[in-house]
C-alpha cells in the first residue's frame, strides 16, 4: 500500500495530466493514470496499419517513488535542453521523472513541459492534430 505522501504526489501529478487530457484516451486506476493517443501520420507510417494507441504521458506509484513519464521528450533534444537542472536531477532515463516528496516548482515546470511535449508530438505527426 502506497504511503500517504506518495498518494499526495500522485494526486498532484494526475492533476497535471488531467489538464492536458484533451482528446486522449485515459486510463485512470488506483496508482496509475495514463494518456494515450491514436497514432498520427508519422507513427502510422512507421508501424503500418497495425499501429495502436501510443502512451503519451502517465504517472504511477511504485514501491520507492512516484514516476511521471513524458514520451514527447524522448526524441526531442531541444525540449530536453529546456529542462531545469533541478528537474533533470529527478530524471531517470530519457523520459521519466521520479518523486519521493512534493515540489510545486517542479510540478509547475512539468505542467509546461507536458504541454510543449504534446504540442511537439502533434507537430511531428506522432499523434493527430
Amino acid at each position: 500500500m502506497p504511503s500517504p505522501e506518495f498518494e499526495s504526489i500522485f494526486a498532484r501529478l494526475r492533476e497535471i495530466l488531467q489538464k492536458h487530457k484533451g482528446r486522449f484516451s485515459v486510463t485512470d486506476e488506483p496508482g496509475n493514470y495514463c494518456l494515450a493517443g491514436n497514432p498520427g501520420p508519422a507513427m502510422a507510417a512507421r508501424k503500418g496499419k497495425t499501429a495502436r494507441e501510443m502512451p503519451v504521458a502517465w504517472a504511477n506509484i511504485s514501491r520507492a517513488y512516484v514516476s511521471y513519464h513524458l514520451m514527447g521528450i524522448y526524441m526531442n533534444p531541444k525540449l530536453q535542453k529546456s529542462i531545469s537542472k533541478e528537474l533533470k536531477a529527478r530524471m531517470q532515463g530519457k523520459s521519466c521523472f521520479n518523486f519521493k516528496c512534493p515540489d510545486e516548482t517542479l510540478f509547475a515546470e512539468l505542467n509546461q513541459l507536458t504541454g510543449k511535449s504534446i504540442e511537439d508530438l502533434r507537430k511531428a505527426g506522432f499523434i493527430p492534430a
